[in-house]
């Protein structure tokens, strides 16, 4: 294994193996940390965690048990990688980890690089961006466990870290590698915000971190770093190794982001839509069992979702508390994804981080294949010795048609780019 990746959340890990197999990297993503060595062929090992939002110090610990099982397969670098909207609160846990790993490899300066053009998330003055809006007035400020009401990075990252939070300019991105290393010479012990506006500035960045132990940010950044890793093998045919499949399939989504919203409206016109909330399952009136009938008695792929308006979260928030209301959420969608493989449905499509993550930790699910691209940053995912496939997506991914898009992909009547390798 050449580069160990260690994911904060579950999508984020899938989108960040999608960036790294169509770069030439054999990739494969593990749900949690692995009790056994990686398999020989693996050059790039991808940890899924679901450390975003729990307490500081239970992130740390997982994190840096990755971190120890990843080194032990011998990486020569650690990507530490979170979402490419800095999802955190002023506590962390981006910060924490951060230090946390840069102590175990000894490392004493990290870049920090959320940004992903492709999906619309540059970073320019040390501010993030989503498309034109900056991050504080996009749907991100809306949240319901990590809100972004602060566009500079900079200053959102120095509420997190005792270290220093310093800055490395479009300016010197672009005059190229030398000018990047000059750059971050000059710093002492620090974490580093990089400014990134287009996919070509990641190239000269990743040329200048090739001696880091540990670099951070969101999946861009990845489409650089296999140049890195001279001699991995070159990519076969595509498609090869990867299986589609057809019968009864379901859509997940716990999101409540402005696209995910979309998405559901769009979805839901031609499909059978059931929405829950945290209300109907804290009562009882809405059961995993219950909804499993109702998805099984469809015969179109039905979408099961929970997303709601602003306002609709708040209010179920105040009534019974942000972490309880979350939990409610989640421990469903888990406990439904059982209920429905147990019956046989062998495509479910999640999207949300939190959801994700929850579907999967409770699917017992230890590995995954990276199969076709969706959308920029979102796979398809094939398990491991199952016949299940998944697709994990973040919330604000993809266009409206993506549930579509992502059901024909998986039954093949989509026939999309990816790289797979034999083994």
């Amino acid at each position: 294994m050449r580069l160990g990746c260690i994911g904060d959340d579950f999508t984020g890990s899938s989108d960040i193996g999608n960036t790294l197999a169509k770069a030439g990297m054999r990739v494969t993503q593990y749900n949690g940390i692995p009790d056994a060595p990686a398999a020989p062929h693996v050059e790039a090992g991808i940890v899924s965690l679901k450390t975003r939002s729990i307490e500081v110090g239970d992130a740390i610990d997982q994190s840096l048990a990755a971190a120890r099982w990843l080194l032990d397969q011998g990486c020569d670098q650690l990507y530490f990688k979170y979402c490419s909207t800095f999802d955190s609160t002023k506590k962390g846990n981006i910060g924490p980890v951060t230090e946390a790993l840069a102590e175990l490899v000894g490392e004493d300066k990290v870049i920090m690089c959320p940004a992903f053009p492709q999906a619309g998330r540059t970073v320019y003055q040390g501010n993030l961006f989503v498309g034109d809006q900056p991050l504080a007035e996009s749907g991100m400020r809306h949240h319901p466990i990590t809100p972004m009401t602060d566009s500079d990075i900079r200053r959102w990252l120095g509420h997190q870290t005792n270290w220093a939070v310093h800055h490395l300019g479009l300016g010197d991105v672009l005059a190229g590698e030398a000018a990047i290393r000059a750059r971050m010479a000059a710093f002492e012990r620090s974490m580093i915000v990089a400014d990134v506006v287009q996919d070509a500035n990641f190239d000269s960045l990743a040329r200048a971190l090739t001696e880091r132990k540990l670099v951070t940010g969101g999946s861009g950044l990845a489409m650089a770093l296999p140049q890195n890793f001279k001699g991995h093998d070159v990519p076969v045919d595509t498609h090869q190794g990867w299986t589609a499949s057809d019968g009864q399939a379901v859509v997940l989504c716990g999101s409540c982001s402005t696209m995910s919203r979309a998405q559901i409206a769009r979805y839901a016109e031609q499909a059978p839509s059931l929405a829950i909330d945290a209300f109907g399952i804290a009562e009882d009136a809405v059961t995993p069992t219950g909804v499993a009938d109702w998805v099984c008695a469809q015969t179109r792929h039905p979408i099961v979702y929970s997303s709601s308006d602003p306002q609709d979260v708040e209010r179920a928030q105040a009534h019974l508390g942000a972490d309880r209301s979350s939990e409610f959420i989640e421990q469903f969608f888990g406990a439904l994804a059982v209920e429905l493989r147990g019956r046989g449905i062998g495509r479910i499509v999640c999207a949300g981080g939190e959801t994700s993550g929850a579907i999967v930790t409770a699917l017992e699910i230890k590995a995954m294949r990276i199969g076709p691209e969706i959308a920029a940053g979102v796979p398809a995912l094939a398990v491991e010795d199952e016949d299940l496939l998944l697709v994990l997506k973040s919330g604000n991914f993809g266009d409206e048609r993506f549930f579509e898009t992502a059901l024909a992909v998986l039954d093949g009547s989509i026939v999309a780019d990816c790289k797979s390798y034999p083994g």
